[in-house]
């Protein structure tokens, strides 16, 4: 550090005092000194009313049209090597780039994942204007997994990129964990949707645990949670993109109707296994011996119950979500400031709390407040409702989908659950046989 500062100011430099003085006066200007005032200050407890503020409508600055600009190059390039060079060293290059632009230059600022809350919002509430650029950071990787698959999630994601760096020992999660663990980002996406629409807050940004990494932020818990999922990520791959990210519930749905999508091999498969124990986010189908009829016929009747049971677990999802989302309501802040008033009122205390105090000198009365948090309850209960019956819904599809059985000749990439990182190419014996072809 002093090898820094005598690079730039050297010994006996009278400008190094000057700076500092300028700095020491900045500070000392700035503190809050005893003053009198020039006139007594206003008395807001009379009639008077405070005006609305007007805020202007936010008008995207140059470099937010630039980072859309960007991430559409990147999603081209990566789609490109994906499909048609097939390079995973390509693939980490530009996934290096994301990491250090989108990540730590942009602070994390372009944000497809938190632009769901943006939208919903707009959704849901007719004063708030949402951007063209946060559209535009929601919608584009969704059309280019449509088209190309999760090319996003290769390496234009600043939050994958710095778990595939960490990616070390990977080890397999047995299928049934894996499941359990993949219903997490629909109760996180749904449970997001819930808070933004009823005013809540934004629980993707309050909640995000590498951003704080990029900004290099001073909120300890959520570097400690990011921390955590680094570590975690040395032997379970991307444990955030399979098992939190809520936008990867969109991405997922999106790749499995991927018009063009990246494959295991260039030709046909050899059955080496090679690139099935190779992928680290366990993303390769194995081939499939043919089933016997004794099998065939109880996964049918499985198939057959299951079916029938998807009315009532949807149903008894809806009941107990609507209950929860009662007990959730409890964590929105004006739910949380009546049951504050109504302790105090109850008890006759005058040591009002400061958001009670503020409450009490402002001109809105308790029931205009009581008839808000009634809204917001109902708001609360109904979309607990549909919250609870969507998840036991996804909980019914998933065991439908682990109930099929299909003959698979050789292996295959499961196109919703692959990041199209490309380490499969390089295990694979006849990329490697199609790579010396073309050479020679």
């Amino acid at each position: 550090m002093r090898n820094f500062v005598t690079c730039f100011f050297p010994r006996g430099s009278k400008l190094l005092t000057i700076v500092l003085i300028m700095i020491l006066f900045g500070v000392i200007s700035a503190a809050p000194l005893p003053a009198e005032y020039r006139f007594p200050r206003p008395e807001f407890k009379s009639e008077y009313e405070i005006p609305k503020t007007e805020v202007p409508a936010a008008t995207p600055s140059i470099y937010e049209y630039l980072d859309l600009f960007v991430l559409v190059v990147l999603l081209s390039i990566v789609s490109y090597l994906v499909l048609k060079r097939r390079s995973r060293l390509g693939i980490f290059i530009i996934s290096i780039f994301s990491l250090i632009y989108l990540g730590f230059l942009r602070r994390g600022c372009i944000c497809p994942i938190g632009s769901i809350q943006n939208v919903t919002l707009a959704i849901f509430d007719s004063g708030y204007i949402i951007p063209l650029t946060v559209i535009g950071f929601f919608l584009l990787p969704l059309i280019y997994t449509l088209l190309f698959g999760r090319s996003f999630c290769a390496g234009v994601c600043p939050f994958g990129a710095l778990q595939d760096l960490v990616i070390l020992r990977p080890v397999k999660l047995p299928a049934w964990l894996s499941q359990t663990l993949g219903l997490f980002p629909y109760v996180y996406l749904g449970t997001a949707v819930l808070f933004t629409a009823t005013g809540s807050g934004f629980l993707i940004c309050r909640f995000d645990p590498f951003v704080e990494i990029f900004r290099f932020g001073s909120r300890v818990e959520m570097l400690i949670f990011g921390g955590i999922l680094l570590i975690i990520g040395i032997f379970i791959a991307r444990p955030y993109c399979r098992f939190l990210c809520p936008y990867s519930v969109l991405l997922r749905l999106f790749s499995r109707f991927a018009i063009w999508h990246g494959t295991i091999t260039p030709a046909e498969c050899v059955n080496c296994k090679l690139c099935h124990d190779s992928c680290p986010v366990d993303a390769i189908l194995p081939s499939t011996p043919q089933a016997e009829p004794e099998s065939r016929s109880r996964g049918v009747k499985r198939l057959m119950l299951l079916l029938i049971l998807i009315p009532l677990l949807t149903g008894g999802g809806a009941v107990l979500g609507s209950q929860l989302g009662h007990v959730m309501s409890y964590l929105n802040s004006d739910v949380r400031l009546q049951t504050q008033i109504n302790r105090e009122n109850t008890t006759g205390t005058e040591n009002y709390s400061e958001d009670s105090s503020f409450f009490r000198e402002s001109r809105q009365t308790e029931e205009q407040l009581a008839e808000q948090v009634a809204t917001t309850k109902a708001d609360f209960y109904t979309g607990g409702f549909l919250l609870g019956g969507f998840i036991a819904l996804v909980f019914a599809l998933k065991l439908i989908s682990l109930s099929l059985w299909r003959k698979r000749d050789e292996y295959e990439i499961d196109k919703a659950q692959c990041v199209s990182c490309g380490r499969c190419f390089e295990y694979c014996p006849v990329e490697a046989q199609h790579k010396r072809a073309k050479d020679d």
